[in-house]
């Protein structure tokens, strides 16, 4: 325990070991993460630093807020640390990560080539003619840029990921691959029809 005074002269005590860390996951989660909780599993929960690349302390679920945010569609999860080496700090922001359970085999890609309409989520997937099609998808869960797709895509196929909103079923596509920026084969709109090039 620590004794900061306010503004006032009064004593503040703050908690250090263990610590809590409140944070936010969409309310599409919440089914998967009350099973486990219902089964008296526990959750691994990791902080990390700001910017995701330092892994700070590890810790547990502790509780779910009984309500959901309406205005964000999230829920709030409260994970407790032990603390020990007095990694976390109150108020100190961070990146949690809790697992809730793993997926075999899945395909992933890039959330970026996510659409949506009125048919649900979907992207647009390059066929071998080089023409996109519309596939609707069956999304899991998400990490970092990329999203498991339990159903609607096979590992090794081509989705868009740019300029999906200027396609249609059927465009023409071209499959460039960028060797001088290391990056994997990438599709682009073919230009004639007015439209710009448009990167995957």
């Amino acid at each position: 325990m620590i004794q900061p005074t306010d503004a006032n002269g009064m004593a503040v005590i703050t908690q250090l070991q263990p610590v809590t860390v409140v944070f936010s996951v969409p309310q599409d989660n919440l089914p998967a993460i009350m099973k486990r909780l219902r089964a008296g599993e526990v959750l691994p929960v990791s902080a990390y630093s700001q910017d995701g690349k330092v892994l700070l302390a590890k810790g547990t679920l502790l509780a779910v807020d009984n309500q959901i945010d309406t205005t964000t569609g999230t829920v709030k999860i409260k994970a407790k640390f032990d603390n020990k080496n007095n990694e976390l700090f109150p108020n100190q922001f961070v990146n949690a990560v809790m697992k809730v359970d793993t997926l075999s085999g899945v395909t992933v890609m890039a959330i970026a080539a996510i659409q949506r309409g009125s048919i649900g989520t979907f992207a647009y997937v390059v066929k071998e003619d080089k023409s996109v099609n519309v596939r609707p998808l069956q999304l899991g869960p998400t990490e970092g840029e990329n999203v498991a797709v339990l159903n609607g895509l096979a590992s090794g196929e081509f989705v868009v990921v740019v300029g999906g909103d200027k396609l249609r079923e059927g465009t023409k596509v071209e499959i460039v691959t960028n060797e001088a920026a290391g990056t994997p084969a990438q599709g682009r709109k073919t230009p004639g029809d007015g439209a710009p090039k448009d990167r995957r």
